[in-house]
Formats: structure tokens, C-alpha cells, sequence
């Protein structure tokens, strides 16, 4: 479903990224893992084209996102033509994003409506529909300064979903959490895996790797240095100094 060939992101003469290759099934979870500044976020905005690649490319169903292939080279969408692939990428973002003026449910209408033409009364449907969904229907009418952090996130995903996104890609969704908070978005995330959502996410959550995971990939200095099932990666048998070493400090 997704494939990144030899992807790398610089940001003057550090190499955020550095010439990753990935290739995801449709229905699989995949969870990345690794110390700050490892080149995770940054991957993820890679594929939702949110930064462009220095090299390298990432394909959707076989389309390229961002480029466009012809004899001259690598030429560059024009905004329409990205907002329409970006429509069919969910992202939720560690703090959250939602819009402070919208309550909850135009929130989540805003996307369809504005980006997909889809008549209000639909996008209303959907966003009442979402917003059970996430366990959060009596906060429809409800502004964001309102919401508890879980509350926002679940919210934030439920706006991602709203454009039926083909796939959904998840940066550090707890991490702005306070501890309690943190089990109401994995549980949504959790169901969100057992209906079949192809997502991609990363967490210093080990649960979300060990519970959701179909791969745990781990990865330092913009590489992977590991990919493999979660068993593998937390087993007392890993082998790789690097990755002891970070697990030791937060299992």
C-alpha cells in the first residue's frame, strides 16, 4: 500500500532522514520507535508531504506523493493536487491542532465540507457518527478549551477519520498527555487496529508496540536499525547495544 524507496531529508548539513526504505501492507500497524531527534516526526511529514524530500520517494497505491515522474525529472505538485493526496492521509498530531474557534463537531465537518465539497448535513451525519465512535457524543457542542487532553485527541482523531483516509499516521498522540489520560487514546487506537486501519505510528508508548504492532521498527540518526515483530525488539535476547541501552531507560 505504501512504500518510501531510499527517502532522505536534510535540514542544512544535518540529515534528519538518511536514505530509509519502508514498505507497508494494507491493514498493518507499524510502530516506530527510537530516542528524540531520530528523524521520526520527520518521516511522518515526509509522506504527508508536510516536508519535502531531498531524495527519494514515497508512493500511495503506486501514485507518488508530492511528484510527479517525467523526462525532465522530479517536478512538483501544484497545492490542489497536494491538498487531494494529502485528503487521503489521516495525521494526528501530538498537540492535537483543533481548531479553538469550532466546536467539536465542526471540527471534525470542517475537512469534508471545506476540502471534499461533502454537503454539511453529511459531514454533520459522519461527525455525530465519529464523534460516538470516540465516546465523545455529548461533547458535540463542546469548544476545545472545554476538553479535558485525552478528550482533545480523541477529537483530533476523529477529525483525521472524517476524510476516510486510507491510511493514518500518528505522532507521539500521548505524549502531551498527562499519565491517566493516556489509556482513553489507546483504547481508541486500539480499535481502531482491530477494524483494519493501516497506521504508522510514533510513540515512546512501549504498549502501543507491544499490544497494536504487526512491526516495531526502531530507529537513531535518521536509520532504522531494527524492523522486526514486537517480541523480537523487547525480548531479553536483543542483541544491539543501541536499542538495550534506550529500552533499559524507559521499561
Amino acid at each position: 500500500m505504501i512504500k518510501l524507496e531510499k527517502v532522505t531529508k536534510r535540514f542544512g548539513d544535518f540529515v534528519a532522514v538518511d536514505d530509509v526504505s519502508l514498505d507497508i501492507a494494507q491493514g498493518e500497524k507499524i510502530v516506530i520507535i527510537g530516542p528524540s531527534g531520530s528523524g521520526k516526526t520527520t518521516l511522518l511529514r515526509m509522506i504527508n508531504f508536510l516536508e519535502t524530500l531531498d531524495d527519494g520517494s514515497v508512493y500511495i497505491y503506486g501514485e507518488e506523493v508530492g511528484y510527479r515522474h517525467d523526462r525532465k525529472g522530479h517536478p512538483v505538485l501544484n497545492k490542489q493536487q497536494v491538498c487531494e493526496l494529502r485528503s487521503e492521509i489521516g495525521m494526528v498530531f501530538q498537540h492535537f491542532h483543533l481548531f479553538p474557534h469550532m466546536t467539536c463537531l465542526e471540527n471534525i465537518m470542517e475537512g469534508p465540507v471545506t476540502v471534499k465539497q461533502v454537503p454539511r448535513n453529511k459531514a454533520r451525519k459522519r461527525g455525530l457518527e465519529l464523534l460516538d465512535k470516540v465516546g465523545l457524543a455529548d461533547k458535540r457542542d463542546e469548544y476545545p478549551a472545554f476538553l479535558s487532553g485525552g478528550q482533545k485527541q480523541r477529537v483530533a482523531i476523529a477529525r483525521a477519520l472524517a476524510m476516510q483516509p486510507k491510511i493514518m499516521l500518528f505522532d507521539e498522540p500521548t505524549s502531551a498527555l498527562d499519565p491517566e489520560l493516556v489509556g482513553e487514546v489507546f483504547y481508541t487506537i486500539k480499535g481502531l487496529a482491530e477494524e483494519g486501519m493501516t497506521m504508522l505510528i510514533v510513540t515512546h508508548q512501549m504498549g502501543f508496540a507491544r499490544e497494536i504492532a504487526d512491526r516495531v521498527i526502531f530507529m537513531d540518526s535518521g536509520r532504522f536499525i531494527f524492523e522486526g515483530h514486537p517480541e523480537d525488539c523487547f525480548s531479553d535476547k536483543m542483541e544491539h547495544p543501541r536499542i538495550r541501552a534506550f529500552l533499559s531507560k524507559i521499561l
